[in-house]
């Protein structure tokens, strides 16, 4: 999720979420196990996706490029229609280190909706202790419609060439702008996937959906339980699936978490006040460095010039084109938002630095730095399929409401308090007012009379994602799950993080899936390991 579940590229959507209701008719007319899937075959996997795999090499002391195998699965377009039309998810597996028979699969998920799944297997792989990768074999997946799955869905290219219309703030004008783009989007998505299209990926790409796929993976694994990793997004796949499959779950790891009350409209209103909170705190971080950054030495300075630079963008964007390579990118008040919002993910020296220095780096005349670090192509289109799938899950797991009118009430009030990216998120899923598939109605989570007693998650206090308000309702929910909390903690997602002190976040983490030991505590608060500090220069 770029904005709800937040940016992609911080493996975590872009990430966010909720939900309410009664139990989905999808959700209980297909008597589980209908569909018997065919046994796995791994093989050597494909150029791009070991290419792909090599980005976490350095992550650990075992190389994953040279272990992952690959594997394609069968799975129904329609759960319903289990002998129907295919389509086809690719699977990573990591195998374990260790001499004999692994002592399980961890199946992962990274988020989104629209997180590729295949790869972040091996990355989970790598930043494992050296017991888990001894134990493990790390299973990820590109969930339906995403990464190298098939078919691959994608609508319009260039719908996120730079600059960008400017998000506005509320007027008539850009309303009419972002509500045409949004229409255009949506009406390219339906004509692509939607109904009359060879594969009709718009009307079965809801959670439900994945969560079955899910559980076929689990079958074709040859697996009794499911034993399961989610960041994110990943986690409202989790109880989903420990609410419709409450006796195939195993060990069940849900790490930054979707709150089962504000699926999925209300969620981005959450996200909107606590991303605004977070680079408040970010903003005072670089004033507290002036002598390195030079952007003002209070936080109102900074957050001064933070948002005279987007107004400045919005009229002169900064275009950059490279010497050797000639590409062109483009900054305008679009780019610099949805970039510096990764600010606000998580407590990260080497973004935080990069960003503050980039910044600096504009006001020196530095544009090649300045665009390196915010740009986005302007020319040659871009591969939408993140984007495109978390508009098609999103928008069909639950009406968003159609009255244009209440959007812009809700989001007008808002920005008056949090005006960091309540406009962003407003034209990230405007696509939802138009969207050519019908919406379901979303699993109620924990209503199962054998809900599971041993699901372990993790949280931060001041995730701006998935805030922690939803993390407590989801823990009440899960009656019996145990919660440990990374007290003042702003990073989305905490397992694997770097806290590899005795009692911190990985040892109950390890723990948990090497011995199947659980916190003493229903809820263990754990001190956050302090703020970054600039690298010396």
């Amino acid at each position: 999720m770029k904005k709800l579940v937040a940016a992609a590229a911080t493996a975590g959507l872009l990430t966010g979420f909720g939900l309410h209701g009664a139990t989905s008719a999808s959700a209980t007319t297909v008597r589980p196990g209908a569909f018997q899937p065919a046994k796995l075959a791994w093989h050597p996997c494909q150029a791009d996706i070991v290419t792909g795999a090599k980005a976490y090499d350095g992550l650990g002391a075992t190389p994953v490029s040279t272990r992952i195998q690959c594997a394609e699965l069968r799975v129904p377009l329609d759960h319903a229609r289990p002998y129907g039309q295919k389509i086809t998810l690719e699977l990573t597996r990591t195998p374990h280190t260790g001499s004999g028979k692994a002592k399980g699969n961890i199946l992962v998920n990274p988020g989104g909706p629209g997180g590729e799944g295949a790869l972040f297997g091996p990355g989970v792989f790598a930043q494992n202790s050296a017991p888990m990768q001894a134990a493990y074999n790390v299973i990820g997946f590109d969930p339906r419609g995403i990464g190298f799955s098939t078919p691959k869905l994608t609508c319009d290219a260039n719908y996120s060439n730079a600059p960008r219309p400017a998000y506005g703030t509320g007027d008539r004008e850009t309303g009419v702008v972002w509500l045409k783009r949004a229409k255009a989007y949506a009406d390219a998505c339906a004509e692509r996937f939607g109904a009359g299209a060879e594969v009709n990926l718009l009307d079965h790409i809801k959670t439900i959906d994945s969560v079955r796929d899910m559980d076929t993976i689990r079958a074709a694994l040859g697996d009794r339980k499911l034993d399961y990793y989610g960041a994110s997004y990943g986690t409202y796949l989790g109880q989903t699936y420990a609410t419709v499959f409450p006796k195939n779950v195993g060990r069940m790891v849900l790490d930054g978490n979707v709150g089962p009350g504000n699926v999925w409209y209300d969620a981005q209103l959450a996200q909107d006040r606590a991303f605004d909170k977070n680079i408040e705190y970010y903003f005072g971080w670089i004033a507290k460095y002036d002598s390195r950054y030079h952007l003002g030495d209070t936080q109102a300075k900074v957050r001064d010039f933070y948002y005279g630079l987007q107004a400045k963008l919005a009229h002169q964007p900064v275009t950059y084109e490279d010497p050797q390579s000639g590409a062109k990118t483009a900054v305008g008040p679009d780019e610099l938002v949805d970039a510096v919002q990764n600010a606000a993910y998580r407590r990260s020296q080497s973004v935080w630095d990069s960003y503050a220095s980039a910044l600096s780096a504009h006001e020196s005349g530095d544009d090649a730095t300045f665009a390196a670090t915010f740009g986005a192509q302007t020319t040659g289109g871009s591969d939408d399929n993140g984007f495109a799938v978390y508009n098609a899950v999103q928008c069909t797991d639950v009406r968003w409401p159609q009255s244009w009118r209440k959007w812009h009430r809700d989001a007008v009030r808002v920005n008056e308090e949090a005006p960091f990216e309540t406009w962003g998120n407003v034209w990230f899923n405007a696509p939802c007012l138009f969207w050519h598939a019908k919406a379901g109605t979303p699993v109620e989570v924990g209503q199962t009379r054998d809900l599971p007693k041993n699901i372990l998650m993790f949280q931060s206090t001041e995730d701006a994602a998935t805030p922690y308000a939803g993390a407590l309702e989801l823990h009440k929910i899960l009656r019996g799950s145990h919660l440990v909390v990374q007290d003042g903690d702003r990073t989305h997602c905490i397992v694997h993080r770097g806290d590899l002190r005795p009692g911190g976040v990985d040892s109950y983490y390890d723990a948990y899936f090497l011995k199947g030991t659980l916190p003493e505590q229903d809820t263990v608060h754990i001190s956050q390991l302090g703020d970054p500090t600039p690298p010396v220069s």
